[in-house]
């Protein structure tokens, strides 16, 4: 995800830079292909438009905007996507650190409760 959205925001400068020529050279310009391609979440026209421009056969007027603003929704939305993942991951951790803790307690209680009951 981390080197997806650092393609992207490559792209986006690049792109706005005026450069999209010379981005199409680079060896990020394939992951780019292959992020447009797996999103589910974009219209096919847009992905036709990203993809035409990749592969340099149509013309691109800096000045419309409408690829930039496609990438940087997409980059939008894998941002939110990451920083969901991100937190839902990090509350899996904190219950499964605070369940060992219950367990481990539970251990030590009943080991107690077993030793007691042994020297009896």
């Amino acid at each position: 995800a981390d080197t997806n959205i650092a393609a992207m925001q490559k792209a986006i400068a690049a792109i706005e830079r005026g450069m999209g020529g010379g981005f199409l050279q680079t060896p990020t310009a394939p992951v780019l292909r292959r992020i447009v391609q797996g999103t589910e979440d974009l219209e096919d026209s847009d992905r036709q438009q990203v993809l035409a421009f990749l592969s340099g056969n149509a013309q691109y007027a800096p000045a419309s905007g409408q690829i930039t603003g496609i990438l940087k929704q997409m980059l939008e939305t894998m941002q939110k996507g990451l920083a969901e993942a991100t937190a839902d991951e990090e509350a899996a951790i904190k219950g499964f650190k605070e369940l060992i803790a219950a367990k481990t307690k539970e251990v030590d209680a009943l080991t107690s409760a077993i030793e007691a009951k042994t020297k009896l």
